[in-house]
């Protein structure tokens, strides 16, 4: 054992040097303090009644808290037969977040480099670079978690592939389960799904080689294993991915009801939803210069110095005034002249890979002979491509349009997660060519050539910016009207400002080209003392190790800093108004509120404190996405707010421009009794008759529901039909009717799970206008009960039970035969 730890000690020093730098990064982390983090207060508040039931020991998969209601599967779900869930809660009980996620990241390509046979120092230079990259940080301040633990997987399952490829078929194909197992656990498919298009390159070019070589058998023997080690942790996490792929196809990912919108695809997301972030063409120039497109939206001080603010002083205003005013203007307050002026709608920042990264890439494309290069290469190619989306749609929608699954996925710049591990991959093979390769002469004459590349990109950034780039976007003009109206129509002057932000956009980009070729230069400086042998292999990697963090750190601190940390003990829920303690005095168990003054697909506040029609989901259901695009884009349909049992109604005083409250006497309640159906063929009809009814008085059907609603409707006035157990997947009703009835209930149609259960016999139940469900209730005094109890989560949990056992026994059998080789060997 002693011998173990003395071989292996340099790694345990390296993780210990890993686990250092994250003290120092994240110090307030370590004090107790939290992030900040946007997306985590919004996912906070979709979790609200999932949260309240959890801290009663309740698990349930069910929530009726946003849009309605909805399943809690893309919420939040425990998955407790999932080996992984538990690995998963044992790594956050030791490292406080972000820590976990940034050691994963860390020890993860740590492990990639050291399969690939990197010396360990240049593997730790190789971890960082990847590690600190700037959107794995901008994730993290973002609150993208399971998208920034999704990424953390990348490397080791990459390991894990090519240890397989080279005949270690149990270490590496239970590896490859155990690390898949994780990755898809972290419940971000699309970074999983981008991971297996660059995974299916390097299975095409292997297949290239192994036909080329006629070593076919022996790789068919690896994609063996590669295959069973994948089934094991699909079966691993069978429950959540069986619960995800049912439910997505009611979500605003599967296929419409409607036929008559002609912008709607028929399956998958719209084409200008998924594409509303797309990484600009040139902005691929920010991979080695962080601000040449002016980094985060809002963002970049503009003090009393900025061109900006010397276009107001030239007109009169005080410096102090100046300051205010250019910083007001380079935060984005006019469309057009904030200091970020790419494509996209806003953005955390830009997409820095690193001036030391960039460098020894380009290096890489010309001296690394190794075959990982061209998978490298064109899996760079592939995702730099496909991150363009509408900036360049020719692959894009051929993708989009044809490439199964493709089309579920939005926000397609993030595909660059991909890219953004193989800069650094064929940066660190580059260094160890460079250390293999006995012919230093022509190395020399090709590290000249990688610095006039990517020394030559800076210094014309530095130099003579406005030769590459234009640094107005193509809505300045529009900006500029608009400030001209609020100047009152004085033009000369908003045409000064504009030019004065082009001028700070270009003074921005100068400082940071000036900044990277001062990085390249160094990096091309050692190159150099090494190839005249100046300095040995240890002094490279460490040295590259040096200025790989130190680059990198430097402008990730200018998006994660100590004071983006809070106290633990401050909540991210926000303060409750006046409105909000008047309702929660409210004893109906499941009321809605409507906030006219919200977003309504975009409401993370409102959730925290009732039940909101309103939400945030990237996954809501696609009939209540419908209902809000045709019910709500104009105007408000009174009547849809009464069926879903809307209560109060928040709006603006038009006086004095404060939050009002108002009780709505007309909605239908709980449940209710209907005295007519009206039928409709298609779900066109369907929204066309809910756009003006009275819900209290008929239900619109779908013809398909007829047999069960029956010929005729009848009528008992006195019937009775009242709420009287309420939990979000069991909801209990009591009735009463002398006549065979059609109820309504204020509860969305989901019929994949739920149950409806008369005197405790199951009974069937149908869609009733557009979204809710219905039944027909017979003669007398009943017990109505909807129970969800999904197949795929607990069918799906004994299978993910069985999954876990198998990767258990897989990892132990893996260790045995492992110990035993080495044993073997050494004797």
């Amino acid at each position: 054992m002693n011998n173990w730890f003395k071989r292996n000690g340099i790694h345990f020093a390296i993780i210990g040097i890993f686990f250092i730098m994250c003290f120092i990064y994240f110090t307030p982390a370590f004090q107790g303090k939290i992030l900040g983090q946007g997306d985590v207060t919004g996912a906070q508040s979709t979790q609200t009644e999932i949260n309240a039931y959890k801290e009663k020991g309740q698990t349930i998969l069910w929530t009726n808290q946003i849009f309605g209601g909805m399943p809690a599967f893309q919420i939040w779900v425990p998955y407790t037969n999932n080996i992984t869930s538990h690995v998963i809660i044992a790594l956050k009980a030791i490292f406080p977040n972000p820590i976990d996620t940034v050691m994963i990241l860390l020890a993860g390509a740590y492990f990639l480099f050291i399969v690939l046979r990197i010396n360990p120092w240049l593997a730790a230079a190789g971890a960082v670079a990847f590690t600190f990259s700037s959107y794995n940080i901008i994730y993290i301040v973002a609150g993208h978690s399971n998208q920034t633990f999704a990424i953390a997987f990348f490397a080791p399952i990459v390991a894990s592939i090519i240890l397989t490829l080279r005949g270690k078929h149990i270490l590496g194909g239970t590896l490859t389960a155990f690390f898949l197992a994780m990755e898809i656990r972290a419940n971000h498919l699309q970074m999983t799904y981008y991971l297996m298009l660059a995974i299916l390159i390097l299975v095409i070019i292997e297949v290239y080689h192994a036909v080329k070589n006629k070593t076919m058998p022996q790789l068919a023997k690896s994609i063996g294993f590669l295959a069973i080690g994948l089934g094991i942790a699909v079966a691993v996490n069978a429950s959540m991915l069986w619960s995800n792929a049912e439910y997505a196809k009611y979500t605003i990912r599967g296929q419409s009801n409607l036929k008559s919108s002609a912008d709607e695809p028929s399956t998958g997301l719209a084409k200008d939803y998924a594409y509303q972030w797309s990484q600009g063409v040139g902005e691929c120039l920010t991979f080695l210069v962080p601000n040449a497109y002016g980094g985060e939206t809002g963002k970049l001080e503009l003090d009393e110095k900025s061109a900006t603010a010397k276009a107001f002083i030239a007109k009169g205003a005080s410096v102090e005034d100046a300051a205010r005013n250019a910083g007001q203007i380079g935060a984005g307050a006019i469309k057009g002249l904030g200091t970020y002026w790419g494509n996209k709608s806003s953005t955390s920042g830009p997409w820095y890979f690193g001036a030391v990264v960039c460098f020894l890439f380009v290096f890489g494309l010309i001296i690394v002979k190794d075959r990982l290069k061209w998978w490298i290469l064109f899996t760079v190619i592939l995702t730099m491509l496909l991150s363009f989306g509408g900036n360049f749609p020719f692959v894009s929608d051929l993708f989009f349009n044809y490439f199964p699954l493709y089309n579920k996925f939005r926000a397609v710049e993030s595909i660059l997660a991909v890219t953004m591990l193989c800069f650094p991959l064929l940066a660190i093979l580059a260094v160890k060519e460079l250390i293999d390769n006995t012919d230093k002469k022509a190395l020399q004459k090709k590290a000249l050539l990688s610095l006039y590349i990517t020394g030559g990109i800076a210094l014309i950034l530095a130099v003579l910016p406005e030769v590459v780039l234009s640094f107005r976007p193509s809505d300045q003009t529009e900006g500029v009207n608009m400030l001209t109206q609020y100047l009152k129509g004085d033009n000369s002057f908003a045409s000064a400002i504009a030019n004065g932000i082009v001028q700070d956009r270009i003074s921005f980009a100068r400082m940071d080209a000036i900044r990277t070729l001062v990085f390249v230069a160094l990096a091309f400086g050692v190159v150099f003392l090494y190839i005249k042998q100046k300095i040995n292999v240890t002094v490279l990697s460490l040295a590259f190790l040096v200025l790989v963090l130190v680059d990198l750190w430097q402008v990730d601190k200018r998006y994660l800093k100590d004071e983006n940390f809070a106290p633990k003990q401050a909540s991210n829920k926000p303060e409750p108004r006046e409105v909000d303690t008047f309702m929660s005095r409210d004893t109906d168990p499941n009321f809605r509120v409507f906030d006219a003054t919200a977003n309504v697909k975009f409401d993370t506040f409102n959730p925290f404190y009732y039940k909101s029609f309103g939400g945030y989901s990237a996954a809501r259901l696609k009939r209540f996405e419908e209902l809000l695009d045709n019910q709500f884009t104009k105007t408000v349909n009174q009547d849809v707010l009464d069926m879903l049992n809307v209560k109060y109604i928040l709006s603006t005083d038009p006086g004095n421009q404060s939050l009002k409250m108002q009780v709505n006497s007309t909605a239908c309640g709980n449940a209710w009794f209907v005295k007519s159906v009206k039928y409709a063929k298609t779900a066109d009809q369907e929204m066309q008759a809910i756009s003006s009814f009275d819900p209290k008085q008929e239900a619109i059907v779908n013809d398909q529901y007829k047999n069960q609603v029956g010929d005729k409707t009848m009528v008992d006035p006195l019937a009775t039909i009242k709420l009287v157990h309420y939990s979000p997947d069991t909801l209990k009703y009591q009735s009463g009717s002398t006549v065979e009835q059609i109820a309504v209930f204020s509860e969305i149609y989901y019929d994949n799970g739920w149950t409806m259960y008369i005197d405790g016999k199951e009974s069937p139940y149908f869609r009733a206008d557009y979204l809710l469900r219905a039944a027909k209730i017979p003669v007398g005094n009943h017990n109505i009960e909807f129970v969800f109890h999904p197949a795929s989560y607990y069918t799906g949990e004994s299978i993910s039970l069985a999954g876990s056992v198998l990767l258990v026994l897989a990892i132990g059998a893996a260790g045995y035969i492992e110990t035993r080789k080495k044993a073997a060997k050494k004797a």
